[in-house]
């Protein structure tokens, strides 16, 4: 499928999958309502669960968002790339892609074929990953097809993802506060601000991010097969799968390593199709390693965490 053929299916109010530096996105018009509720109709997620709108440019969105001083900075600094804002809402955003909220989370991605299909559609665009609600994100077009099937009108192509985890999501006013760590590092933006940049937490999530930001449940990013996190030494037994850091596990089950070179960026980019992997390997179950916490560890233990049910 080519960019102004996905164009025409968007503008018809139909669903696209959409690639980006992080994950593939299940892609609809964001200002037509009902195009946006097949969204929720084709990943099975709870309306509840508000999206992120996607633009083509640093300036298209102030169209659908209210800007401060603080969000305009963020902007100039970090688009195109992994950072959504939630900002204040403009008129024209229907109710379902905010779940009713006053807020809405944007961005603008840093990859050329994402941008040019929102420029060619003429419209902003909503879209969450392209998966199953709560299922692992897809980081190629393959992906997609094998999670959504006929839900999509098609598939824009444009290769693995460059990042693997989803955005950063921030709140930035009245002081900067991560609500999802993501692409874009806690250190990257307390250096950029020059003030600290606090990060959500356990209980701060239960009690307020769901209904501020998309991708806050509890339990999400997950396998069909149980993940638990390592705790100890390695299990060994052959119907267990091991996600390691960068040291190969011992003997055992099916064992993949995140990063041989203990490289965050590597790791963070073969997280979900590792995940994936193992997942269809046939094991009964799966048990991860966390990786150091700093830099883009924050995001991909973060996802860990949640796949393990214990966000």
């Amino acid at each position: 499928m080519d960019v102004e053929t996905a164009a025409a299916a968007l503008r018809a109010g139909l669903l696209i999958g959409m690639p980006t530096e992080t994950v593939y996105g299940l892609a609809a018009n964001a200002l037509d309502a009902q195009a946006v509720l097949r969204i929720f109709a084709a990943k099975g997620r709870p309306s509840f669960d508000p999206l992120i709108v996607h633009v083509a440019d640093p300036d298209q969105v102030w169209e659908v968002a209210e800007p401060s001083p603080r969000a305009r900075r963020l902007a100039e600094r970090f688009w195109p790339g992994p950072l959504t804002l939630v900002l204040p809402r403009r008129a024209c955003i229907p109710d379902v892609v905010t779940s009713g909220l006053d807020t809405v989370g944007v961005r603008c991605p840093d990859h050329p074929l994402a941008r040019a299909l929102i420029r060619a559609t003429g419209r902003p665009l909503a879209a969450p990953s392209a998966n199953r609600f709560g299922r692992i994100s897809p980081t190629t077009a393959a992906h997609v097809v094998e999670q959504l099937g006929a839900a999509v009108a098609g598939v824009l192509d444009g290769g693995p993802c460059r990042v693997g985890v989803e955005s950063t999501v921030l709140l930035p006013d009245p002081a900067p506060i991560i609500l999802r760590p993501g692409g874009i590092t806690r250190e990257a933006l307390t250096d950029f601000l020059g003030e600290a940049v606090a990060v959500a937490g356990r209980e701060q999530r239960a009690d307020h991010l769901p209904a501020q930001a998309p991708g806050m449940l509890a339990s999400h990013y997950a396998p069909r097969a149980p993940l638990s996190l390592r705790e100890g030494a390695w299990p060994t037994a052959a119907d267990v799968g091991r996600l390691a850091f960068r040291d190969p596990p011992p003997r055992g089950g099916p064992s993949l390593v995140l990063s041989p070179t203990g490289d965050l960026a590597e790791a963070a980019a073969n997280l979900f199709a590792m995940l994936r992997w193992l997942d269809a390997s046939g094991v009964a179950t799966i048990v991860a390693e966390l990786v150091p916490a700093d830099g883009l560890g924050l995001a991909i233990n973060d996802r860990l965490v949640r796949a393990a049910g214990r966000g």
